[in-house]
């Protein structure tokens, strides 16, 4: 027996005892009703699988108008309910209509009664699909919800910060691609995320992709997806982030360190907008915004032959320059401030204050990490704080040199990692430049970067 619940609303008391006994060997809960202004006074109308309803309800009439009316009423009630039209005066037009007006499905006076168990069954099922449906469509809002959620607000009163911000609301409501410059540090993923809250596309999902993280064996797996026997590992059919993105927003990080041969196939699918999973030839039509972001001057990259002018143009529609945290006034202050509250509550160190001589020191400092350096250097001062008004002392900035006495005591991860540093800075944080004064591969490069924590 199902656990399914109908509701039969006919006016002859025969046709309710008839249909009542009949389906009761079927479902749990039979509910019968005689008159269909009842219907609005059911208060859990939403939890019936099945409606029966006749069409007719007044002596000598027979359009089926009263039907009608009654179905447009319980679908503005309860719209994933499945409604099965009766009625003894019935033809292929009132059918199509009831059909055209949303019921499920329309049975005629008399009825077969293994027809009659049949349609219901069509119809419970229907309504339990149309009810996991709903289900998983909130669900997936949920998700939705959760994956764009940012819980790091855009700080900053400064006048290179508020003519960002301007540009990105403007920027955010079009379609256009967007390219986001500026050095490591300064926040380029929180603009492409603001750019996102901002589109037509806020409710689906921004997903973000570090191109620089990429293998290139595993690039086009990792984009594009791949099917199940593709390759050695490939156990399962596998969807890649433009798949993910679709309707959405794709964000590809540090497009500046994709090597050139990868971004000839980069290329192509954003011209075509149509992807072909690893191991199939079945093209996938995919709908993305997309915005990108790097550190490197993809200008002179073009100038060098390392990235192609083709693919600039495709990208930079608009470029939007994220400012370092040394041309942002007074922003400091207020983003160590919210810093510090933070970190406060997580390590339950309440009632933290920075002193006149701590604010002195943070504003006087150059930054050459941003924002990412600052937040570092306030958690790392709440960890060590002993006390509650931090000072000078509480913050030490670290080296962008190291003299020749350091060099000896240093060790080789010290060594490499300063040589690094003085690479990046150098070259302004061009990564190409600095990895080709370095000896090693962009790729290379960019592992070291993660592994320092640079």
């Amino acid at each position: 027996m199902n656990q399914g619940k109908i509701l039969i609303v006919d006016d002859k008391k025969s046709v309710l005892s008839a249909l009542e006994l009949l389906l009761l060997s079927e479902y749990k809960t039979i509910t019968t009703l005689a008159n269909p202004n009842g219907i609005t006074s059911i208060s859990d109308i939403k939890s019936y699988n099945v409606i029966l309803l006749d069409m007719n309800f007044s002596a000598g009439v027979n359009s089926g108008n009263e039907g009608f009316y009654w179905l447009k009423r319980i679908k503005e009630l309860t719209p994933n309910t499945s409604v099965i039209m009766m009625t003894a005066y019935g033809g292929v037009e009132l059918a199509v209509r009831a059909l055209k007006e949303g019921a499920t499905d329309f049975v005629l006076k008399p009825w077969d009664n293994h027809k009659l168990l049949s349609t219901v069954q069509s119809a419970y099922k229907l309504q339990q699909s149309r009810k996991e449906v709903s289900h998983l469509k909130q669900k997936t809002k949920y998700l939705k919800q959760l994956i764009n959620k940012n819980d790091s607000p855009i700080i900053g009163n400064s006048k290179a910060i508020n003519q960002v911000l301007k540009m990105t609301r403007k920027v955010a409501k079009t379609k256009a691609n967007i390219l986001i410059t500026g050095e490591n540090g300064t926040g380029k993923e929180l603009i492409a995320q603001a750019v996102h809250n901002g589109s037509s596309r806020k409710e689906e999902v921004l997903v973000t992709v570090d191109m620089g993280a990429i293998t290139e064996s595993l690039f086009e797996s990792e984009l594009f997806g791949h099917t199940k026997g593709a390759f050695t590992d490939a156990h399962n059919d596998h969807a890649g982030k433009f798949e993910t993105a679709n309707g959405g927003t794709l964000f590809l990080d540090e497009i500046g360190n994709l090597s050139f041969a990868l971004q000839a196939k980069l290329l192509a699918v954003l011209q075509s907008r149509v992807i072909f999973r690893v191991g199939s030839n079945n093209p996938i039509p995919v709908d993305i915004r997309l915005v990108c972001a790097t550190n490197c001057k993809l200008e002179q990259m073009v100038e060098e032959g390392l990235f192609r002018e083709d693919l600039l143009y495709r990208i930079n529609t608009i470029q939007i320059e994220v400012p370092p945290l040394r041309l942002r006034d007074d922003d400091v202050l207020l983003l160590a401030e919210y810093f510090l509250n933070s970190y406060a509550n997580k390590y339950g160190k309440f009632g933290l204050k920075l002193s006149a001589s701590a604010k002195k020191k943070l504003q006087n400092h150059q930054w050459p990490g941003n924002i990412r350096e600052l937040q570092h250097t306030i958690e790392r001062s709440v960890i060590l704080t002993e006390h509650k008004n931090l000072t000078s002392n509480d913050f030490v900035f670290k080296k962008q040199t190291v003299s020749t006495s350091q060099k000896l005591d240093a060790t080789l991860g010290d060594m490499e990692k300063a040589m690094i540093e003085n690479a990046l800075i150098k070259h302004e944080q061009n990564f190409s430049a600095a990895a080709h004064q370095l000896g090693i591969t962009r790729q290379t490069l960019y592992n070291k970067i993660k592994r320092y924590k640079i």
